[in-house]
């Protein structure tokens, strides 16, 4: 409850009657100064007049004055500056280090706003703040989208800029492996990301002119060379067919050649996943990208348009693959291009964001632009989130307004920090 006594002093949600110190001085609230969500006092830099007199300083809050000395601020000079101490219950007086007496002022949470924010935390319908969200200003919903969508696009720069620093700078490396784990298209995700940080790009770039060559070395590195990777009732066929046996001899020369170290093939699920989802399908259409040199970050920062974009990335299988799912597992022939939907999820969660985050690194505000002018562009995201704040009356119209209800859900509603959302504001402010 001390987060929502916070949020009661941050945004000034003050009773009518006048407030005062617990020794009867006036109090004015004038600057309820900039919250801090770091180690020190909870406000920094505010404005407060007490019995007619100015202070600017910082301010603590807590529930009951007795935590002033259980969290330890009477032995900290870190809050000498302290001007004013706001408590729900003044039960002790409160000492500085310096050997000041701090004065104190009692607030309480307004009714309505306990009982709305209850409300929030245990609403058992998504989202919880449905009763306001249809009757929103265009405004403030246009506002607080475009912030959850930058907000968004800078998460996921820190993720780019992560791989780029573990890959010793190289941003070729980030891309391919921020490409290879959205090409696990969330189930996979992960064992994607890692089979891509087991590629030394620059050793099958040696072999990038031969596909065959590729492919044994994306498939290997992936673990799925391993006679034990295939199910025991494939295997003979696998076996028979040739293609297994051939790629499998050319890996062993080229793991021997470059010390390479294929990782689990455990790694990989399964279960539950549609064929054209399996991880040899989608390292096949990897292998293809690569092999036509269109898994290139220069090639990349040069497309314009979405239409470029989906050129860029759409892609198909190599031949055997073209009539098999798994190795030994055949299926009707069909050349296994990535799909329109599939190639707009890599636009929206690989090329976008590196646009973005390679417009940061190199100060590059035109790549920014385009990266926001791209997300515009492009139809919204057809998923249950989705679905759900359109019920509600909240217009999607764009990758730009989807990715930002994405961001809303996962970093707000799912981790209950509705204070911190301006939706979670207009409903903690209705009558």
């Amino acid at each position: 409850m001390e987060q929502l006594l916070h949020y009661v002093w941050k945004h000034k949600m003050l009773p009518l009657a006048s407030l005062a110190t617990t020794d009867g001085r006036e109090v004015e609230v004038i600057d309820p100064g900039l919250h801090n969500r770091n180690a020190g006092p909870d406000f920094f830099n505010a404005k407060v007049r007490i019995g007619g007199t100015l202070w600017v300083g910082n301010v603590e809050l807590h529930l009951r004055s007795a935590d002033w000395y259980a969290h330890g601020h009477d032995r900290d000079p870190h809050y000498n500056n302290v001007v004013l101490h706001v408590v729900s219950q003044a039960d002790a007086d409160v000492l500085t280090q310096d050997g000041k007496y701090l004065p104190q002022m009692v607030l309480q949470v307004p009714p309505q706003v306990k009982e709305h924010y209850e409300e929030l935390l245990h609403a058992d319908r998504y989202p919880p703040c449905y009763k306001v969200v249809g009757q929103l200003s265009s405004l403030l919903v246009h506002s607080w989208m475009a912030a959850l969508q930058t907000e968004r696009l800078e998460q996921k720069t820190q993720a780019i800029s992560r791989r780029a620093e573990l890959a010793q700078g190289s941003w070729e490396d980030a891309f391919f492996q921020t490409l290879a784990r959205n090409y696990g298209f969330g189930i996979n995700g992960e064992a994607f990301e890692q089979w891509a940080q087991g590629i030394p790009l620059s050793a099958v770039g040696k072999h990038r002119d031969d596909l065959f060559q590729v492919e044994a070395f994306f498939m290997g590195q992936a673990g799925l060379l391993s006679i034990e990777s295939i199910p025991q009732r494939h295997r003979d066929d696998a076996l028979q067919d040739g293609y297994f046996a051939r790629l499998r001899n050319e890996y062993l020369y080229l793991r021997h050649k470059f010390q390479l170290q294929p990782m689990d093939y455990a790694a990989w699920r399964f279960l539950r996943l549609r064929p054209q989802n399996f991880p040899h399908i989608r390292i096949s259409q990897l292998a293809t990208l690569y092999h036509e040199r269109r898994l290139s970050l220069s090639t990349l920062l040069e497309c314009q348009s979405v239409e470029q974009l989906r050129l860029l990335m759409t892609t198909h299988v190599t031949p055997y693959w073209e009539t098999h799912y798994g190795f030994g597992a055949e299926s009707a022939k069909s050349s296994k291009r990535l799909s329109k939907a599939s190639a707009d999820l890599l636009i929206i969660n690989t090329a976008i964001p590196m646009l973005f985050a390679v417009g940061r690194h190199r100060h590059k505000e035109e790549l920014c632009d385009r990266a926001f002018d791209l997300l515009e562009q492009m139809k919204a995201e057809r998923n249950h989130i989705i679905t759900m704040w359109q019920e509600c009356g909240l217009p999607v119209k764009s990758a730009g307004d989807s990715q930002a209800l994405i961001q809303l859900k996962r970093e707000y509603c799912d981790r209950k920090e509705c204070l911190r959302c301006r939706f979670g504001y207009e409903y903690l402010r209705i009558k």
